[in-house]
């Protein structure tokens, strides 16, 4: 698979926040966005997911499945097959059990999340573990989890994560770590939007967005150096 985000603007009133943003990722790439509070990082995220509309550019995709070069922007039915989009904040029902988001993502897929098998999502992420606590009982690792599994209830090719390791305890972002790299290496592509070393470090291309604009960065391990960047 490819992708190509080409010319992506997005205007707020009279701010100009993405300013023609383009890059381009194949199968099993990991892309970091970095950059300021405030930058533009969850814009850019949210446009690409289509849960925001764009005011220009392209989110250009082709595979073997879709030989034919297709704009996920203006092609909602295919971008919510391939597409998989995880918030900063977990798009989760509090008073339903994890089973029962769960089955509400996975709802016309012809799976039952609670008979998953053992190499899916669920049990590898760790939310087998607690399928019948509700949500609002659970901690922010379990919702992070949880907001993953149901991200990839449709074996979306492309996942979007908006810092996904914020807040997290060292064997969580572990768990969600580990899931990330077998995710890339049978061939999926992931953006994330990122604040943390072991994410940015785990990338295999990092982008820093300033000013509206987005910048080839290379992180060597100076943070010093990718702070005066930023």
């Amino acid at each position: 698979m490819q992708i190509s985000v080409r010319n992506i603007r997005k205007n707020y009133r009279r701010k100009e926040v993405l300013k023609d943003i383009s890059f381009e990722a194949g199968s099993g790439s990991r892309i970091g966005i970095l950059g300021r509070n405030g930058c533009g990082k969850s814009t850019l995220l949210s446009v690409l997911a289509g849960s925001l509309k764009a005011d220009g550019g392209q989110f250009l995709v082709s595979d073997d499945s879709h030989p034919e070069t297709a704009d996920l922007l203006s092609s909602p039915r295919l971008r919510s097959s391939l597409v998989g989009y995880v918030p900063q904040t977990p798009p989760l029902f509090e008073e339903l059990s994890a089973l029962d988001n769960l089955r509400l993502w996975y709802a016309g897929s012809g799976q039952d999340p609670a008979r998953e098998e053992q190499d899916g999502p669920v049990h590898l992420l760790g939310v087998d573990e607690y399928l019948h606590l509700p949500v609002r009982k659970m901690s922010g690792g379990m919702k992070k989890r949880l907001s993953i599994a149901c991200a990839l209830a449709r074996r979306p090719k492309i996942l979007l994560l908006d810092e996904p390791g914020a807040a997290l305890d060292l064997i969580c972002r572990n768990t969600i770590d580990q899931y990330l790299g077998s995710f890339c290496r049978k061939g999926g592509i992931v953006i994330t939007a990122s604040h943390e070393i072991p994410e940015i470090t785990a990338c295999t291309a990092t982008w820093i967005l300033k000013d509206g604009s987005l910048r080839s960065f290379l992180y060597d391990g100076n943070i010093e150096t990718l702070v005066s960047r930023l």
